[in-house]
């Protein structure tokens, strides 16, 4: 463990479950998080690995296609393998508007129609993996309240320590987490590091973004790694490898339709 990952797991341990005020400042930051130049009109693949507690693997690769549309975003993505569960899809309306509940089917071939992820599901496991369903929409920012709670240097930048609390407990519900600290790269308002309390009692969520590089003047993290714990002892752990990570593709709408998601690739 390196010096400034060590500084930062005892910085976020001694962090009070009390301290909950709102400060501007954070709040200015986590909206230029929200606010950055993320592309548009994105393709890539995805290899994810599902670790147990035991080091067993189980391996999943995906196509994903992302379309900004208008304020909002569109996200569709299938398996690809392995053959069992090819063309699993999953198809995802991401709305700007921070009074309208984001929109999010599964499809499984083995039951042929999708199934709309209701609010109250949000908090479960995403294809098996440590991400939940909410993980994979933009939080709102007016659900929580924002404290900076410290400057340091993580992974060779500098970056702010922003602590993030729910408003209320229909927010702890939706997603699963009761309090989060987001590591943001000062230089370019990239989320490097995230730390998660959630609902279940004991358990700690460490979301690490890695390999960040610029993809046509984009910033991407090419690995995620995330890692669940409760106590000192990993429970399970996911690796997300992205690669061919292209933007400004021609993306038609029909792609992002409950007919593509049951049609899949």
């Amino acid at each position: 463990m390196t010096a400034a990952v060590a500084a930062l797991c005892l910085t976020l341990a001694a962090i009070p479950e009390t301290a909950r005020a709102d400060d501007p400042a954070a709040r200015a930051i986590m909206q230029n998080v929200e606010d950055r130049d993320d592309g548009d009109n994105r393709t890539n693949d995805m290899k994810m690995e599902l670790i147990d507690r035991e080091a067993n693997v189980r391996e999943k690769r995906f196509k994903i296609f992302t379309k900004d549309d208008g304020q909002d975003t569109k996200q569709i993505m299938f398996i690809e393998s392995p053959a069992n569960v090819r063309n699993t899809g999953f198809l995802t309306f991401d709305y700007d508007d921070e009074n309208t509940d984001d929109d999010q089917w599964l499809y499984l071939p083995a039951l042929g129609k999708p199934k709309r992820i209701a609010t109250g599901d949000k908090d479960g496991s995403f294809m098996g993996s440590d991400m939940n369903y909410s993980d994979m929409t933009s939080r709102n920012l007016m659900d929580y309240d924002y404290r900076v709670v410290k400057e340091m240097t993580l992974k060779g930048a500098k970056v702010w320590l922003i602590e993030s609390i729910p408003r209320s407990e229909d927010v702890i519900d939706e997603t699963g987490y009761k309090k989060s600290i987001f590591a943001v790269r000062q230089d370019n308002y990239v989320v490097i590091k995230i730390k998660a309390w959630t609902g279940e009692g004991g358990y700690v969520k460490v979301i690490d973004f890695n390999r960040l590089t610029q993809i046509e003047g984009i910033w991407v993290p090419l690995e995620i790694h995330v890692v669940k714990r409760f106590g000192k002892t990993v429970r399970h752990k996911t690796r997300i490898t992205l690669s061919d990570v292209k933007f400004n593709r021609a993306l038609p709408d029909d792609l992002f339709t409950l007919r593509r998601l049951i049609r899949g690739l």
